[in-house]
């Protein structure tokens, strides 16, 4: 298993976020935007039923990135994530470079293909309904579709476990 690299990030108040954020605990990762209307809603709807179950939990954390930080600024994530009326505790949400957020999807998180990367970045955009799962050692231990219930399922059965690690 490989540690994930956390570069440089802003959370959804605008604080710096850094590796220490989450040090020893789970960690649920998933990348989204606030203007989407095709999975990512979806995706968050399915995220929040993880949240409600281990919103108690201290070792747990749910990190949603943005996939258009140039839409989705400081302001724009606090005023969705206040939409969704979560502790931010527990389900963060961050913004940064582009690139910086991209190359942590791909490398650190292994949500995307490292061959989705073209020549600019520009011209890169990110989406999926992935989910990255890390543990207290900052190894990300597997994937999950987040659009399917059985995989979500299997996903709460895991951290349970990581959890009591």
């Amino acid at each position: 298993m490989e540690q994930y690299i956390l570069l440089h990030l802003q959370t959804r108040d605008g604080k710096t976020f850094t590796d220490k954020d989450i040090e020893g605990k789970v960690v649920a990762v998933e990348y989204f935007f606030t203007t989407c209307t095709g999975i990512c809603p979806r995706l968050n709807n399915n995220m929040r039923r993880v949240y409600n179950e281990f919103k108690n939990e201290d070792g747990f954390l749910i990190l949603s990135h943005t996939c258009d930080p140039e839409t989705d600024s400081v302001a724009r994530l606090k005023k969705y994530s206040d939409s969704l009326e979560v502790n931010t505790n527990r389900w963060e949400f961050l913004t940064g470079r582009k690139d910086s957020l991209y190359y942590m999807a791909r490398e650190s998180y292994k949500i995307d293909d490292p061959a989705n990367n073209p020549q600019k970045i520009e011209d890169d955009f990110l989406h999926t309904q992935f989910i990255a799962l890390v543990n207290k050692e900052g190894e990300v231990t597997k994937i999950y579709d987040g659009l399917k219930q059985s995989e979500l399922r299997e996903m709460s059965k895991e951290i349970k476990r990581l959890l009591k690690e």
